[in-house]
């Protein structure tokens, strides 16, 4: 399934959907006792999350449908309960320490690490991303995201995959200047991440993906190609599977001793060769506005964003 917060009108409230086929589906209109919205549905998802499994293909050709582009859609969560962002790709982190005549550090071996974000500032496909006032690096990241559809503490490697509730694409936009400043005091990054973060266009739950899954003894990974262009031009190509910590292993470490709730957003970090950072802004120059950003991965559609002052 795909899962999608939509709006007919701005101003609108947001409201769950399936996506089917350049169609949104209303989830109230096939199914009128489910949730309004996705986190209402993410907060009964153990019971929702089958139910919809079962009960969506015989439901085929039901309910109200919308054509894509009647209406808006947003980030599949508007507004996430938390927003943590790891640090999970292996070349990524090994390029951009380099750019700053950086070795690699050990202790990254030892466990994922992240930093959490700004979860007010979350917005969805085809959406206007300013670029702060007092930034001209601003840069992209392609990650990928998952969303945590089950509650629960100090969870396992092994337990992991039974509280996904889905994955996504997702954007950290990053203002690079800032950043660089801001980190050698020792925290952060604050304020050259939280102005934006992109997710979308949709929730892919695990099951569309399982003949691209490869299990293994520390989790999942999946076989998806990873691109983002800029103004139509290829700038990055990844793949998902070469995370070095995989996304249980990034869940047992944000719940250990901390609780995890439905809505929770955990996102990879950026695969190698997915920001102008590690390519060289000398090459390809930092975004301006007017640029726009796709990022694609496989399976999970293309997340779409222009830049503007």
């Amino acid at each position: 399934m795909k899962l999608v917060s939509y709006r007919k009108n701005n101003g609108e409230a947001w409201r769950a959907g399936l996506y089917e086929e350049g169609y949104i589906v209303e989830m109230n209109h096939l199914f009128p006792d489910a949730p309004d919205t996705i986190p209402e549905l993410l907060g009964e998802w153990e019971v929702w999350g089958k139910r919809l499994q079962t009960e969506v293909a015989s439901k085929n050709g039901q309910g109200q449908r919308l054509k894509r582009e009647e209406v808006q859609l947003g980030s599949p969560l508007p507004r996430p309960g938390s927003f943590r962002d790891f640090y999970a790709f292996e070349a990524h982190v090994k390029t951009a320490r380099a750019q700053r005549g950086l070795e690699m550090v050990p202790e990254w071996y030892e466990f994922p690490v992240f930093y959490f974000s700004n979860a007010a500032a979350f917005s969805g496909p085809e959406a206007v991303i300013r670029r702060p006032k007092a930034t001209q690096w601003l840069d992209y990241e392609l990650e990928v995201a998952c969303v945590i559809g089950k509650a629960g503490v100090n969870i396992s490697v092994e337990e992991a995959a039974e509280h996904i509730a889905g994955y996504c694409i997702l954007n950290d936009w990053s203002a690079r200047d800032i950043q660089r400043e801001e980190v050698k005091v020792g925290l952060g990054p604050a304020k050259g991440k939280d102005f934006a973060t992109s997710m979308g266009p949709w929730l892919v739950t695990p099951d569309e993906l399982e003949n691209a899954r490869i299990a293994g003894e520390r989790g999942d990974r999946y076989d998806l190609a990873m691109v983002a262009r800029v103004n139509g031009v290829d700038y990055s190509r990844g793949n998902l599977k070469d995370l070095h910590f995989t996304f249980a292993e990034m869940i047992a470490r944000a719940s250990a001793d901390c609780m995890l709730y439905p809505g929770d957003v955990i996102g990879s970090g950026t695969v190698g060769t997915g920001c102008i950072l590690e390519l060289g802004a000398e090459r390809y120059g930092w975004l301006a506005p007017g640029d726009v950003v796709e990022l694609e991965v496989e399976r999970l559609g293309i997340l779409r964003n222009r830049i503007s002052e």
